[in-house]
């Protein structure tokens, strides 16, 4: 029997996504002493990263070529919105920023980067693109929040817990078998030249999902501030 293309992946994915679990930000979530400005930080950015994710999905049931396949991409993107995209509300409520505040959030380089990259290569190629694009957000999520439900006290935070419980949640982990089943099922008779692009596409992204850990533990913006009046910089 033949392995999946996911364990292909995994073996590549590993160790990148091991460095996730030793990263401050996720070890002091998952710990509870992380900071919660950095929090704060991380939650605003990853809320304007998540809308440039539904964009993916839309994209995926456009370029989808069966129902099948644009059903899977309509679902993840009804997951996105309503399940993932509430809890960063709930959160940015408890610190007093409104809904209209949190989507005026400027992205940071790094999320600026990260999305750019995963919408140009979507657009550049077929659903496959598509489907390796969304594939290492999803999963990786998933990877994390299991491990760190096993954290002593981690799932019982008063503040972090919820996020832990999300992320290893049942219907979390759904929506990330989703993805998983979606490229191994593109991905079956695929040339071995099309795997290895899907591959570098995964691997770029799990590196970027890395660097947004560290934007999130460096309340990273821009290099330079850039002041409108009289077109000064800081």
């Amino acid at each position: 029997m033949s392995s999946l293309f996911t364990d292909r992946l995994w073996k590549r994915v590993e160790p990148i996504w091991n460095s996730y679990l030793e990263h401050p930000f996720v070890k002091g979530l998952g710990q509870g002493w992380l900071e919660k400005e950095k929090f704060k930080h991380y939650m605003k950015q990853d809320y304007v990263y998540l809308i440039e994710y539904c964009r993916l999905f839309a994209l995926g049931s456009a370029k989808a070529r069966d129902l099948k396949t644009m059903t899977t991409f309509a679902k993840l993107l009804h997951g996105t919105l309503d399940m993932e995209m509430d809890l960063h509300r709930e959160y940015a409520a408890q610190f007093g920023i409104s809904n209209e505040e949190l989507e005026a959030t400027e992205a940071a380089s790094t999320t600026t980067a990260y999305t750019s990259y995963m919408l140009n290569v979507s657009q550049r190629g077929g659903v496959e693109n598509v489907v390796a694009s969304v594939l290492a957000c999803a999963w990786s999520y998933n990877f994390i929040g299991k491990e760190v439900a096993k954290w002593p006290g981690a799932i019982d935070h008063e503040f972090y817990g919820n996020w832990v419980k999300m992320y290893s949640s049942d219907e979390f982990t759904e929506l990330a078998e989703d993805c998983k089943n979606l490229i191994n099922e593109i991905a079956s008779g695929k040339p071995e030249h099309e795997l290895a692009e899907l591959e570098e596409i995964v691997v770029k992204t799990s590196l970027f999902e890395y660097m947004f850990w560290e934007m999130a533990e460096n309340i990273e913006e821009w290099p330079l501030s850039l002041k409108t009046e009289g077109h000064s910089t800081k």
